[in-house]
């Protein structure tokens, strides 16, 4: 591992914050919040098109596998982006490349909205995911260097809600759109918050010395190991499910890139002075720690968020827009609880809060496992509720120990590697659940197929009854016996596959869970309230 501390490039300015107690102008929690607004534009976008695929395809004559890449491509640049930020930044300065990656995003959303056929909008979004991912790692590098310890905590609070309503909202807010305006609407809506970010950055920050020198210098080996290595795991996690896995030469390339990818990043990392991310951040315990615990929320965040739509739709037979309904709940009542949990945690060990988080978010997994098929919007309100109590506590404190003890110009690679470590629990956790939803439902379809069949006396008298209420109807003999056959092998499907995203939530909850331990091993951290770092 390098080195934690990092030599300033020449001519670099660190990101140092204000000084302790320093006053906060309106103009930077101007700037802090137009950060806040990209993240939320940028998470929003991984997930607002789930709900409108099934127009997106119709309209662009496009299978559903096909479609998978409309999200693939989108977190493939996402993902490659974001360890990218740090060096972009001391470039184009922070004020130039947010507004110029905003300016590129809205312009490469329109574009989406006008995509003519498949090909097209992939190559859209993946240029609205490189543009876009940007602004996550951004919006905390903001929090952390133009606000003084005692107002991070608030900061922190406002960015753990673009990480957690955004992943709730996403489906809700494309649903919605979809429904009254069609699916174009679902991109042109970001120029709202795009134009309001813009302009809330030029008026907020100063204006900087462009560095391009820093461009020529940079460790751009580095970059193309990591391009190749993130680029290709996301690909190997998103397709790996509907192209059966290693059966699939086309995954078992991209699994193999992906190691000599990631391989080469860290060789080329800690052999070099200038890394364009400080990888030596996962030498320090209370990192390393924090890192972990994000991946697996990005697991719990993103699969809670998969499986529940998923259900929704299949089972219960929801539109988009019920379906949204049933997931804002999950995101609404944290707008009411993230400033509680801000001021809490300047107060109380930070650990002990994310235990109370992990334990409800788990507990919300643990109740969405006991579903039949009659599960709906009444018998789910209360745990999405329970989830929407939890998250908050995970979030900010994870953010807490992520940033405690890192030195301001390790701040931006910090920011990099822990929103990078999110995204990619949130894809292993998406394909891990879609590989056990198939694979769990095969299982539980064969034990259901052994109890019933023709032989048992419960299956035959059902299938009577059946047949009759078919020729009730006017059917001949044969044809509803036929019916009749193919109505009980849908109920043993649909109940195999109710089983089956119950198994998926318990495994969601085992995840959430198995943190707790792993949280233990950080140091004792209380967010800053009046100055100082966070305590040891």
């Amino acid at each position: 591992m390098t080195s934690t501390t990092q030599t300033l490039p020449p001519g670099a300015k660190p990101l140092g914050p204000p000084m302790v107690g320093e006053h906060v102008s309106m103009r930077t929690w101007l700037a802090v919040a137009a950060g806040m607004l990209g993240a939320f534009m940028a998470v929003l976008d991984i997930q607002i098109t789930n709900s409108s695929l099934k127009d997106i395809l119709g309209s662009l004559s496009a299978t559903q596998e096909e479609g998978s890449w409309i999200a693939t491509a989108y977190l493939v640049a996402e993902i490659v982006v974001i360890p990218m930020t740090a060096l972009l930044t001391r470039v184009f300065t922070m004020r130039g490349y947010m507004i110029g990656t905003t300016a590129l995003f809205l312009l490469f959303s329109t574009l989406c909205g006008f995509a003519w056929n498949l090909p097209s909008m992939i190559a859209f979004r993946m240029m609205q995911g490189f543009t876009g991912g940007a602004l996550i790692p951004m919006a905390m590098t903001l929090v952390m260097a133009k606000l003084p310890p005692s107002k991070r905590a608030t900061g922190m609070a406002i960015f753990g809600l673009t990480a957690t309503l955004a992943p709730s909202m996403g489906p809700t807010f494309g649903g919605y759109l979809s429904e009254l305006y069609g699916w174009p609407s679902i991109f042109y809506i970001n120029w709202v918050p795009g134009l309001l970010l813009i302009g809330g950055i030029a008026y907020g920050l100063d204006r900087e010395k462009v560095q391009l020198d820093q461009l020529f210098k940079a460790d751009w080996l580095g970059i193309a190991f990591m391009a190749v290595g993130l680029g290709s795991l996301t690909v190997f996690l998103e397709e790996g499910n509907s192209k059966d896995w290693f059966d699939s030469l086309f995954i078992i390339t991209f699994a193999a890139l992906a190691i000599v990818g990631l391989l080469g990043w860290t060789v080329t990392s800690t052999t070099r002075s200038q890394p364009f991310v400080n990888l030596g951040l996962y030498g320090q315990r209370n990192f390393l720690a924090a890192t972990a615990l994000s991946a697996a929320m990005g697991m719990g965040l993103y699969g809670s968020s998969f499986l529940l739509p998923l259900y929704l739709g299949q089972i219960a037979g929801y539109s988009p827009m019920q379906i949204g309904e049933v997931i804002m709940w999950a995101g609404l009542p944290q707008l009411f609880i993230m400033p509680f949990v801000a001021k809490l945690s300047s107060k109380v060990d930070n650990r002990i809060l994310c235990t109370f988080g992990l334990l409800l978010f788990g507990g919300s997994c643990l109740m969405n496992a006991y579903m039949d098929a009659s599960t709906g919007y009444d018998q789910l309100l209360l745990s999405q509720v329970v989830r929407a109590i939890g998250q908050p506590f995970v979030m900010l404190t994870l953010s807490n120990f992520a940033m405690n003890g890192i030195t301001p110009k390790d701040m931006p690679s910090a920011s990099s590697l822990i929103n990078m470590t999110r995204n990619l629990g949130g894809s292993i956790g998406i394909a891990l659940l879609a590989t056990a939803l198939s694979t769990r439902e095969h299982f539980h379809s064969q034990r259901l197929g052994e109890s019933v069949t023709g032989f048992a006396g419960a299956t035959q008298e059902r299938l009577d009854a059946l047949t009759q209420s078919f020729m009730g109807k006017g059917f001949d003999a044969t044809s509803a016996a036929d019916m009749a056959l193919k109505a009980v092998d849908g109920i043993v499907r649909r109940e195999a596959y109710v089983m089956a995203y119950n198994d998926g939530f318990f495994l969601t909850a085992a995840v959430l869970f198995g943190c707790i331990f792993v949280l233990w091993f950080s140091d004792k951290v209380k967010a800053p309230s009046s100055g100082g770092g966070g305590a040891h």
